[in-house]
């Protein structure tokens, strides 16, 4: 009786993760072919193709379109599908380990406490021995970390029961007073510094393949520990003390999703910058359309997060043309009115 149910709900997966894949193989298609130069997308398919198989051939194509696309168009779009996988996962995580959908790395405050961390190694030229270029994306991780545990620390301090409201708040007010900080340090330091502005915005653009190499790694590792915790994330989902019954070692496996989160945003943001609401935006809507289940919320948001910051990124650098805007106001355009219309929703449950 079982197998007809069991059936349906391996389809309806499958189903989900093929439509998760086939948006992001599109994103990344259009993210490659639209530009200042319109490369069809068969071109594109062929380039990348005879960099991987043996069997393609690219001789027919233009020398331009090759170099275009590999060394411009492509690398720019893998490091947005790796920074927009970053920070959904991340924020999915986030909402799942505090039980609250307005909980992400922007609102936490992780996102500015590792701003803080890439902007004082970018200014002062740090540089830890043996780790040389590595020293930004390391530098970015250890001030998000920090700055969790002190928005925690904080909350617990204001409200020993540590409510998820509570922690939301302590953690926007941290992220308020680090992003004023910043601007004091833009403000009084001088043109150097102003150059950072258009990096704190968000950007991908002119990046490399270099940057690629800096949050790879990072994101292999937090992805795997978040992915791993996906069950208990679904039994702390419900209460810590329920999660404890059910045999999660809830204190080690908060520990572990924090920091895992916190690699996961400082790598992110060390480099492309602060980019706003993607934590926020795609793990509440992915959880909408494929439930709420972290075994597959996880992965899930990481295709539709890398697809939807590579659509996000296309959008900042066409719509005003030859213009760029930074990535991170066309997603505070987008979340922005997504978390007004999230703060209204629970408001209306709690009414009810």
């Amino acid at each position: 009786m079982q197998k007809p149910y069991i059936q349906t709900f391996l389809q309806t997966k499958f189903n989900a993760y093929t439509m998760a894949a086939l948006f992001l193989v599109v994103a990344v298609l259009l993210g490659i072919s639209i530009g200042t130069v319109y490369i069809p997308i068969q071109d594109v398919i062929q380039i990348i193709g005879a960099h991987v198989f043996p069997f393609f051939s690219s001789q027919h194509i233009e020398t331009n379109y090759i170099n275009i696309v590999m060394n411009i168009r492509l690398p720019r779009v893998v490091l947005a599908g790796l920074v927009g996988a970053s920070l959904a996962i991340a924020g999915a995580a986030f909402q799942g380990l505090l039980r609250n959908p307005l909980a992400d790395p922007y609102t936490l405050g992780v996102s500015s406490g590792a701003s803080v961390g890439a902007v004082l190694t970018i200014f002062f030229h740090l540089s830890i021995p043996f780790l040389h270029t590595f020293t930004l994306p390391v530098m970015s991780i250890l001030f998000s970390i920090f700055t969790i545990f002190i928005v925690l620390a904080f909350a617990k301090r204001v409200e020993r029961s540590m409510r998820v409201e509570t922690i939301i708040l302590t953690g926007i007010i941290f992220s308020s007073f680090l992003g004023a900080t910043l601007s004091l340090m833009i403000a009084l330091t001088g043109e150097e510094l102003r150059q950072i502005i258009s990096w704190l915005l968000g950007s991908v653009s002119m990046r490399g393949w270099t940057y690629i190499t800096l949050i790879l790694p990072f994101f292999i590792i937090g992805s795997i520990v978040l992915l791993v915790n996906g069950h208990e994330l679904n039994a702390m989902s419900f209460g810590e003390e329920r999660a404890h019954h059910l045999g999660v070692n809830v204190q080690t496996r908060k520990l572990t999703v924090l920091i895992a989160g916190s690699i996961l945003t400082g790598a992110a943001v060390a480099v492309s910058g602060t980019i706003g609401f993607v934590g926020l935006v795609i793990p509440h809507l992915t959880r909408l359309l494929w439930g709420p289940d972290h075994r597959h919320l996880l992965p899930l948001s990481i295709l539709t997060g890398s697809g939807f910051l590579i659509l996000a990124d296309l959008l900042a650098r066409t719509i005003i043309a030859p213009t760029e805007l930074p990535i991170g106001v066309i997603t505070s355009l987008i979340g922005a009115p997504v978390f007004a219309i999230i703060l209204l929703k629970r408001k209306s449950e709690r009414s009810v």
